[in-house]
């Protein structure tokens, strides 16, 4: 069994309720609510039959022209609102700075706050970010606890500049078309 998890039920419009050898769960915005709702569903788990994956799918701001618009696997997530006690941007006084899905591709920053100016998105990139959204370190960092494998994908929903949160609310729908489609194939749904 796997674990289907969105941050937002709206990124799973196009998905069908009920998805054979897939339990589904919503977490709610940002790093704090996706470490709570994940964790809690693997505690709930049945700790002799875990789950085999945990597929996350959802929306993320590029944060670079050169970033292609469509579907991203995610190889590696920082965070971008964090410091650690010497002041360096990045770094958590007591998380790693980067966490990996074991998987190749790109890497992601994370933070609470919707990324939709110049500014934030050249922090970001300066610290090596692709993709920007708000819960895929800590859903990778609490998967990691439990040691189940965990792959995430996410679709470019904005460019991560001035007006972002507008484009956002429009695109939603389209963007979770784009995800259930590649779902659908990879996993013969």
């Amino acid at each position: 069994m796997k674990l289907l998890v969105a941050a937002l039920a709206s990124e799973l419009q196009a998905f069908p309720a009920e998805l054979p050898g897939f339990d589904r769960l919503v977490t709610g915005p940002g790093k704090l609510m996706a470490a709570v709702g994940l964790t809690r569903a693997l505690e709930a788990r049945d700790a002799t039959d875990p789950y085999d994956e945990i597929l996350v799918v959802g929306t993320a701001g590029a944060v670079g022209d050169e970033v292609a618009s469509g579907i991203h696997e995610v190889g590696a997530a920082i965070q971008h609102d964090v410091q650690d006690l010497d002041g360096v941007v990045g770094r958590h006084v007591s998380l790693p700075a980067r966490v990996e899905t074991g998987r190749a591709g790109a890497t992601i920053a994370t933070g609470d706050i919707f990324v939709d100016d110049a500014d934030a998105v050249a922090r970001i990139r300066s610290l090596g970010g692709e993709l920007v959204d708000m819960e895929t370190f800590a859903l990778v960092w609490v998967a990691q606890q439990f040691g189940v494998p965990i792959r995430v994908l996410r679709v470019v929903s904005d460019r991560a500049q001035d007006g972002a949160v507008q484009v956002w609310d429009e695109v939603v729908a389209a963007c979770s078309a784009q995800l259930w489609q590649r779902v659908r194939h990879e996993y013969d749904l």
